[in-house]
This record gives structure tokens, C-alpha cells and sequence, in this order.
């Protein structure tokens, strides 16, 4: 038996939810923008569409991979940047999320929680997946 500590409860609870949150933002991007749309919006924005289709797969993939504890710190480093041009994206907007075009404070939080769970690591309750544990390291 493993015996947890309460920051482990603590990790797999920002994990997860961080997993939760990505997931439902590439689900958004699919299933209510459409691909195309994204493409479209970032293309908009003077971004090459190429970003839209990596951001959307980092969002899904990055999603599951946090939500499992699969490769943890090495989803929560990748998408960083993801969170970072978001920032980018919505520094024009002002400081707070609610106001119109949303705010940079959102994207550069979760960005920052991001790398809290880089350092915490899986936490409790995640799939043990011994190839990757080899090959990764301390990144699984």
C-alpha cells in the first residue's frame, strides 16, 4: 500500500482539474469553433494556422495526459507556452478575464499552476506506465 501525503492529494487535485480544464478548451476549439474557425481565428490574429491545429492537440492530448498522470511534468512544461500566447493573446484586453476579449490574469495563472505541477509532479492516484518511467524519467 502507498501511503500518500497531503501534498500529494494536493497535486493530483490541481492535475487533474488543470487536465479537466484543458480538455474542455480543445473540446471547445472542436466541437463549438470548429477547426476551421480556429484556424481562422489565429490567422486572424497574424498566427500561422499551423498554431491553431497545435494548440488543439496540445489542449486534448495535454488534457488526458494530466487528467491520467501520465508523463505529468512533461505535459504541464509543454503547455506553458500554449498559456503564455494566450496571454499574448489577450494582453490587449486588460488585466481582468471578465472584461470584454477576456483578460490576461486567467491564461497567466494557470500558466503559473502549470509549473507548480511540474515541480509537484504526479501526486496520488496516477497510471504507472513503466516504459515511459524508463524512458522519461523523472518527466513521467
Amino acid at each position: 500500500m502507498t501511503n500518500y501525503s497531503n501534498a500529494d492529494y494536493a497535486a493530483t487535485i490541481l492535475r487533474v482539474s488543470s487536465g479537466v480544464l484543458f480538455l474542455a478548451h480543445g473540446l471547445l476549439k472542436v466541437n463549438v469553433f470548429t477547426i476551421a474557425g480556429t484556424v481562422g481565428y489565429f490567422e486572424s490574429l497574424g498566427l500561422p494556422g499551423l498554431f491553431a491545429y497545435l494548440t488543439i492537440f496540445a489542449e486534448l492530448a495535454g488534457g488526458v495526459a494530466l487528467i491520467a498522470g501520465v508523463a505529468t511534468r512533461l505535459a504541464a512544461l509543454a503547455l506553458i507556452p500554449v498559456l503564455l500566447g494566450a496571454t499574448w493573446v489577450h494582453s490587449s484586453n486588460g488585466w481582468l478575464f471578465s472584461g470584454e476579449g477576456g483578460g490576461w490574469e486567467f491564461p497567466l495563472y494557470w500558466a503559473v499552476v502549470l509549473g507548480a505541477i511540474a515541480l509537484l509532479g504526479n501526486g496520488a492516484y496516477a497510471l504507472k506506465i513503466p516504459v515511459l518511467q524508463t524512458t522519461l524519467g523523472r518527466f513521467a
